[in-house]
């Protein structure tokens, strides 16, 4: 037998809204401050934040008051502008090592062949379908590069690999990594000093929580469900980090890709501060530091606190 229902919840005034909240056992000491905070922040977005302030559904841990949890929506918001501030600079810097390293070998349009990648490619999409979406996209774009290949290319929708990178979305970055041939995978790995298997997975995974971001999902506290392939070094393993599906290990992850040379060590150092800073100032709740899989000495984690300067290849060779 079915266990769905109608939907029976009525429509609430922002008056009611804040009533229904203190009825759960918020304490709120500025009902105005909270009918306006709530006017910006929906209440259903702001009951994700209430999850973690709750003993259980609805019943709210004793004393929690509603300026806890909005200090929490703005933590949140920041730890989510810092990391889509970069992993956009990972993302660029990946593309641009994916369109120089895989031209390389293959040249312009090498990406065309499936010769050019394992026979299974991806284990969600095969190559033809991925090729397909990446042209569908192409014709789309207004972008005048693309105009330009339009009016004078007998190869269009097709374009170089170095100018398709420019046009791909990361996740269709990340599937063209994991399609690769392990040896290509390796050649492109070697640039961040990890392996093929934790860059193909870590390339999943900051799709993923950049999709997080760019819909404005909740981050702190999220367990993930897209989980990378972690180094074998001690480093990262227990107990100097708890998993590989909290947060701790993404900031770990995006330190460790921008650490790849001097041009991004300055950029690292300073973004690293900034968000070990945000850090110091952690919600209001029982041992917040579980729900972003912090450990209680990660200041000193070894990727965190520093990296050795890697030889990488020249993209200007």
């Amino acid at each position: 037998m079915s266990n769905k229902r109608a939907y029976t919840k009525p429509w609430l005034t922002l008056a009611k809204q804040v009533d229904r909240l203190v009825g759960y056992g918020l304490v709120v000491n500025d009902r105005e401050a909270a009918k306006q905070f709530l006017r910006h922040v929906n209440y259903y977005r702001f009951s994700g934040y209430c999850l973690a302030f709750e003993t259980s559904r609805h019943q709210f841990r004793p004393g929690t008051s509603f300026q806890d949890i909005q200090t929490t929506c703005e933590f949140d918001s920041n730890l989510r502008r810092l990391i889509s501030e970069a992993l956009e600079v990972v993302e660029i810097d990946l593309r641009t090592t994916v369109a120089f390293m895989f031209g390389k070998t293959y040249d312009a349009y090498g990406h065309l062949s499936p010769s050019n990648f394992n026979p299974q490619f991806d284990q969600n999409v095969t190559h033809a379908e991925w090729l397909s979406k990446l042209q569908s996209e192409t014709k789309r774009s207004r972008e005048r590069f693309v105009k330009h290949f339009r009016q004078t290319s007998i190869d269009f929708p097709n374009i170089p690999i170095w100018a398709l990178t420019e046009l791909m979305t990361f996740g269709s970055l990340a599937r063209m990594i994991q399609g690769m041939y392990k040896r290509d995978r390796q050649r492109i790995a070697k640039q961040y000093n990890v392996s093929a298997g934790v860059l193909a997975t870590t390339t999943h995974h900051f799709s993923f929580v950049r999709n997080l971001c760019a819909h404005h999902c909740r981050l702190w506290d999220q367990v993930h469900s897209i989980k990378p392939e972690l180094p074998k070094e001690p480093a990262w393993r227990k107990p100097a980090i708890a998993s590989n599906d909290r947060l701790f290990t993404t900031l770990l992850l995006i330190r460790k890709m921008l650490d790849r040379d001097s041009d991004t060590r300055t950029y690292s150092d300073q973004w690293r501060d900034e968000v070990g800073q945000l850090l110091l100032a952690l919600p209001n709740v029982p041992d917040p530091r579980k729900h972003l899989g912090l450990p209680s000495n990660w200041q000193s984690h070894p990727v965190w606190k520093t990296q050795p300067r890697l030889k990488t290849e020249s993209l200007k060779t």
